[in-house]
């Protein structure tokens, strides 16, 4: 029997899923304990760690190991999650120093500098890290509809580090090209993700009156610590450029020494 397997998990399932699917593969029995060691969001694709048998037992070493990724950050919008698969949350206006030619490699290079190092970090509203025994994702879907706020919850933290960011490349593209490829995107995820709503809060924004026709996506290759979310850097990236942003793709490509 073996300890562990590392599979590649597809965009647009969740990690129990990808689960799942090795155990029928591999004919493992539902006897049989499996967990995966380092969660993938449905918007996230790549290497995923999953724990066979006793070695379930020791999760926590493998939790603590090194991650490597390729992300996209899209600039000129922002989501309630932080990538794609959220709702959007704010466009940036006629005022922002973004400019239809874009950011130059250069200022994107010392941006990306600063963001290197250790810092603490909130967990996203939409994680599932719990807090008084219930997912902070739940909280959130209560606020959206109402309920608590935010600021009633002790939302917990981590610490984290990011050892390093090189800039790989980057490219436009259109509105319409845009809301294309989300809806591709959403419609691979099965579950309830709030699809519905967020498929009508990009095409109100993509399909209304936008700032303009072309958005920038920045191409980046990552080494941190554990713990660290794709979807936060992309989101601080923005911030540090005075624009919104958010994840338009992630790919785990390391774990630790293992990689794809």
């Amino acid at each position: 029997m073996h300890k562990f397997f590392l599979t590649n998990k597809p965009l647009g399932l969740t990690p129990l899923e990808a689960l799942e699917h090795l155990r029928r593969e591999k004919g493992i029995g539902a006897d049989v304990p499996m967990t995966y060691a380092g969660r993938l969001d449905p918007m996230a694709e790549g290497l995923l760690l999953i724990l066979v048998g006793d070695e379930c037992k020791i999760k926590d070493q493998y939790l603590g190991l090194d991650k490597e990724y390729e992300i996209e950050v899209l600039l000129g919008v922002s989501s309630d999650t932080g990538d794609v698969l959220g709702k959007i949350k704010r466009q940036d206006d006629s005022v922002s120093n973004y400019s239809p030619q874009h950011f130059s490699e250069q200022i994107i290079q010392e941006k990306i500098t600063s963001l290197i190092g250790k810092r603490t970090e909130k967990y996203p509203a939409y994680s599932s890290k719990p807090v008084n025994g219930k997912p902070l994702f739940m909280y959130a879907r209560e606020v959206a509809l109402g309920g608590e706020n935010f600021n009633d919850i002790d939302m917990p933290e981590k610490e984290i580090e990011i050892y390093s960011i090189d800039f790989c490349g980057a490219y436009v593209i259109s509105k319409e090209k845009s809301l294309e490829t989300v809806l591709e995107r959403i419609l691979k995820v099965k579950g309830d993700f709030r699809q519905e709503e967020i498929i009508n809060s990009w095409k109100q924004t993509l399909e209304g009156k936008v700032i303009r026709e072309q958005f920038q996506i920045i191409k980046l290759k990552v080494k941190s610590s554990s713990g660290a979310y794709m979807r936060t850097l992309a989101e601080k990236l923005g911030e540090s450029l005075g624009v919104h942003a958010l994840a338009w793709s992630i790919k785990r490509t390391k774990i630790g020494d293992f990689d794809l």
